[in-house]
């Protein structure tokens, strides 16, 4: 088979990324051994790529976004069967019995291992899974419509409830890609005004399609106090920013697993009156079961960017220069 394999992590990606011939993986006790059907390229890809999250395993397959079906069970595993649709998600493995584990906060786990980070994701023909952290998906999506549930929605999901949105609340978001136009949608379907705050002018024109109240600049302030945020642009500068756009007691999710360097705070503009500022550690499985019910049952628009698994290379160069609008999405 062929996969894309990081090969010297930088921020020239002809050089960090090549695609190489590979043996086929082998699935282990508990584990599935997928076909890669669709794989979403992530901005966290694009951080393993160029070197700004430390490689955690020499030569990784990246890609942790996967959708496919499932070609053998190794020994052990249960729940699904050969030819299962089946997908992947960034959260791997967890050792299941510490205390995070235990109380059900498996995202924190000192143990945890992820896709495309410590093992070989979704770039390339195959990969494998642990049966016990795939997930089963539900119908009316393409597989390329499917992928970018399995983190930009995952994550997402979870930095909402991370925020706190009161019912009928008003929430604003910062950056509006692959997480953000799900999140969206999902706050929308709940009641919420939305007010989106981007540099991009094609990604304002879609928060806008999709049912936003209004969409400005990054650095813009909303048309009215905030009850909630989530910033997904990785982008530190941003903090403030939002957290002044709160309302009393507002709540602020910091969505991305990387963040340049946040300015000094001002206690008085920024934090006082209750204000909160909340990061996002990966997520749990119970994240990812919920939002693929909620997808099930309210109908997401998934604005997705087709490439060939070929061309991951140039997917990635596109996502670095925000030539990207939407999700990109790996395709065999």
């Amino acid at each position: 088979m062929y996969g894309w394999q990081v090969t010297e992590p930088g921020n020239d990606i002809g050089r960090a990324l090549r695609r190489t011939a590979m043996f086929v993986p082998r699935p282990g006790p508990g584990e599935l051994l997928v076909a890669v059907d669709a794989c979403g390229v992530c901005r966290t890809d694009l951080h393993i790529v160029s070197g700004e999250l430390p490689p955690h395993r020499r030569h990784v397959v990246p890609g942790h976004e996967i959708v496919g079906h499932v070609l053998e069970l190794g020994a052990g595993a249960e729940g699904f069967r050969p030819g299962d649709r089946v997908g992947a998600a960034w959260l791997r493995e967890t050792c299941g019995q510490c205390r995070y584990c235990r109380r059900g906060a498996e995202n924190l786990c000192p143990g945890s291992h992820y896709t495309g980070w410590d093992a070989d994701g979704g770039y390339a023909d195959c990969a494998t899974v642990r049966a016990d952290f795939a997930y089963v998906l539900p119908d009316g999506y393409s597989d390329a419509e499917l992928a970018p549930l399995l983190c930009a929605g995952i994550i997402g999901y979870r930095a909402l409830r991370r925020a706190e949105l009161p019912q009928g609340g008003r929430l604003g978001i910062y950056g509006f890609g692959a997480s953000a136009h799900l999140t969206a949608q999902v706050a929308l379907a709940q009641g919420a005004a939305v007010h989106v705050m981007t540099r991009s002018e094609q990604a304002r024109e879609l928060a806008l399609k999709l049912g936003a109240a209004s969409a400005g600049g990054a650095y813009d302030a909303p048309p009215e106090p905030l009850d909630a945020a989530v910033l997904f642009a990785p982008v530190g500068d941003l903090v403030p920013v939002a957290l002044r756009a709160l309302a009393r007691g507002g709540t602020l999710a910091v969505a991305g697993i990387y963040l340049s360097e946040i300015p000094a705070l001002d206690y008085d503009r920024d934090l006082f009156q209750e204000r909160t500022v909340r990061s996002v550690t990966a997520n749990t499985r119970a994240d990812g079961r919920d939002l693929l019910a909620f997808a099930a049952k309210h109908p997401l628009k998934v604005a997705v960017s087709p490439y060939p698994m070929a061309q991951a290379g140039e997917a990635l160069a596109d996502l670095a220069a925000d030539r990207v609008n939407c999700a990109a999405v790996l395709l065999p």
